[in-house]
């Protein structure tokens, strides 16, 4: 038990002193989701409105789940959209909460979308993003051994930002492109040690339906760049039948130069099931394929497997008809 719990207070120290102290190793900052393609609002302001009726979007993602390690990486989200101005505007808002270690960001993104026509069966929507994030360090919970610490007192600041987003689209085809985050700033300015700061992050996306009747095929990908890190990409293919069931497979190559390769460092697994036309329900697996995978890091196989574990995330929507004109099922994009 004593060497379960060193094992432990290891892992949240290397991911507590990541996320503070370097000044070498790149990583997204914001949010990461699998299943961005059914989350697009937690990306981009501009996709608010964009299903035409009042829609909900839960999201859960947790990472070493199966060893219950203290610290570990989880994130919870939801959302809620609408149109607005006979379909012309979008509002909406995007609550969450990311932890990692003894690090806790939770933030409250407001969506604002104006829409208008581009062709017969194409809207264009430009989004505008006003955010706040509370950035809290639990210093004083970092520990050394069972009864030693390495900090004394906690950091806590509250951070405004800004954010913007096009997004394209008509029934068979999508694509957007945001900013979430323009304003780049120091994370912990009364930290001598710190250079934490926020970086401007890019994000492109787009996707497309094949087929008719009941075998449909829906691929998209999403690119992500940000100075200083390599650029993310994301490529995935869903496979839906008779519109209500989807088996889907993605290759993720991530920002973090941690992962020490430039091939595909993880593979997610996802199923979505249309249980009736206003409610869907979404499970992703990811398996990391990178180096806390393959190196003993902590000179111990329980150390290698602790880190190692991977991936569930869970999401729950729920869409407000305001008639029977109004729900399309599916609705893809």
């Amino acid at each position: 038990m004593k060497h379960l719990h060193f094992v432990r207070n290891k892992a949240v120290i290397f991911a507590t002193l990541c996320l503070i102290v370097s000044t070498k190793i790149y990583a997204q900052q914001e949010v990461m989701y699998s299943q961005y393609m059914f989350n697009t609002l937690a990306i981009n302001p501009a996709y608010a409105g964009s299903r035409d009726v009042l829609s909900l979007t839960a999201l859960g993602r947790y990472q070493w789940l199966e060893r219950n390690i203290p610290g570990s990486p989880t994130t919870h989200s939801f959302s809620l959209d609408m149109p607005i101005k006979n379909e012309k505007m979008g509002i909406g808002l995007v609550a969450y909460n990311d932890a990692l270690g003894v690090a806790n960001n939770t933030g409250l993104n407001l969506a604002y979308a104006y829409r208008f026509k581009i062709g017969a069966k194409t809207t264009m929507s430009l989004g505008l993003q006003p955010t706040v994030t509370n950035v809290s360090l639990a210093l004083s919970q970092v520990p050394v051994g069972v009864t030693d610490y390495i900090f004394e007192d906690d950091r806590s600041r509250f951070m405004f930002n800004a954010g913007l987003g096009l997004f394209v689209s008509n029934d068979k085809s999508y694509f957007g492109f945001s900013v979430p985050q323009m304003i780049e700033q120091k994370i912990t300015p009364d930290v001598a040690s710190s250079i934490g700061k926020i970086k401007r992050h890019y994000f492109a996306m787009m996707g497309f339906v094949i087929g008719k009747g009941n075998f449909k095929i829906k691929p998209s990908t999403m690119l992500r760049y940000a100075f200083g890190s390599p650029l993310g990409i994301d490529g995935n293919v869903n496979f839906w039948y008779k519109d209500k069931i989807s088996f889907g497979v993605s290759g993720r190559k991530s920002q973090t130069v941690l992962s020490g390769q430039d091939n595909i460092d993880a593979v997610v697994g996802m199923f979505e099931l249309q249980l009736t036309p206003q409610l869907r329900l979404g499970y992703a697996y990811d398996y990391n394929n990178n180096r806390l995978n393959t190196k003993d890091t902590g000179n111990s196989p329980l150390y290698n497997k602790l880190i190692g574990t991977p991936t569930h995330e869970w999401l729950l929507r729920y869409e407000f008809g305001y008639g029977k004109s109004k729900i399309l099922t599916p609705r893809y994009f």
